[in-house]
């Protein structure tokens, strides 16, 4: 093995993505397992459908995937599927927590004021990104990796977080939110348990994922205001492609990255550092 090889080596580690039925899921789940990982893709719905037909394409290339039903809301759901993980695969010591989302009914627009966004969607969105997308999956697997004696949580979060955008309060807030958990987890799991326990997070920028192509582009492929604003201060000049996260992901969850914890790193062709002027 390479110098390069063995610096960001994953081979024998396992790792589990919640919300793998993503389109970002996809690509870092893919990168992982190329990188020597076995890695276990999770959705609240079964393995079926899409995802299994990811499971499908990736392992005709040769790679070890497996697929978990799990709803990162529901706590009983995740142990379960965590023990049978470790019973089936192995401890889990790579946590890539991907699932989150937005709500129509938690964000402002013409038909919705922010003085009439109701609190049960505000509270849902919340809940999805912070709780179900960070803590929950941490609290549960963590415990792997203290057993283990090290591991690597990866928190996604977003450029919501340090501009708030128009439009999304509820979502913005609960990606601080996630910000503020990363660095305070990374912080506690070092102290308390392990040095060799990292927690950080990536904050993509502009993707064309299903969630946020029909905010980007029209019906006939061309983009639409918002896009171009968001081209416009984006000095890279496109939309990230989920190929663009792979590279970062397995820096943060290899040993190349062994003295990296707390932070969050955007990948967003430079959208954070544009002050406009």
């Amino acid at each position: 093995m390479s110098f390069l090889e063995d610096l960001f080596s994953l081979k024998g580690k396992v790792a589990l993505l919640t919300g793998g039925a993503g389109v970002l899921a996809g690509a870092i789940g893919r990168g992982l397992a190329r990188a020597g990982a076995r890695v276990v893709f999770t959705d609240y719905r079964p393995p079926a459908e899409r995802l299994e037909a990811r499971l499908q394409a990736l392992r005709a290339e040769g790679l070890e995937v497996y697929g978990e039903q799990m709803d990162v809301l529901k706590r009983e759901e995740i142990e379960a599927a965590a023990e049978r993980v470790r019973r089936e695969i192995g401890p889990v010591t790579i946590l890539v927590n991907l699932a989150g989302g937005n709500l129509p009914e938690a964000t402002v627009g013409p038909e919705r004021s922010f003085f009439d966004l109701p609190l049960e969607a505000l509270e849902k969105v919340v809940a999805l990104n912070l709780f179900g997308g960070a803590i929950l999956p941490s609290q549960i697997f963590a415990r792997q990796m203290v057993e283990a004696g090290e591991g690597v949580i990866l928190n996604v979060s977003s450029m919501a977080a340090f501009r708030p955008l128009s439009r999304v309060v509820g979502y913005a807030a609960a990606k601080a939110a996630v910000n503020n958990f990363t660095r305070w987890l990374a912080v506690h799991l070092a102290r308390e348990y392990s040095p060799r326990i990292r927690v950080n997070a990536i904050a993509p920028g502009f993707f064309l994922t299903e969630q946020n192509r029909f905010l980007l582009l029209d019906e006939q492929g061309n983009l639409t205001p918002r896009g171009r604003a968001i081209l416009a201060r984006t000095p890279m000049g496109r939309f990230g492609d989920p190929e663009d996260l792979v590279g970062t992901v397995i820096w943060l969850a290899s040993p190349a990255s062994a003295f990296v914890t707390g932070i969050v790193v955007p990948v967003d062709g430079g959208f954070d550092a544009d002050s406009g002027v």
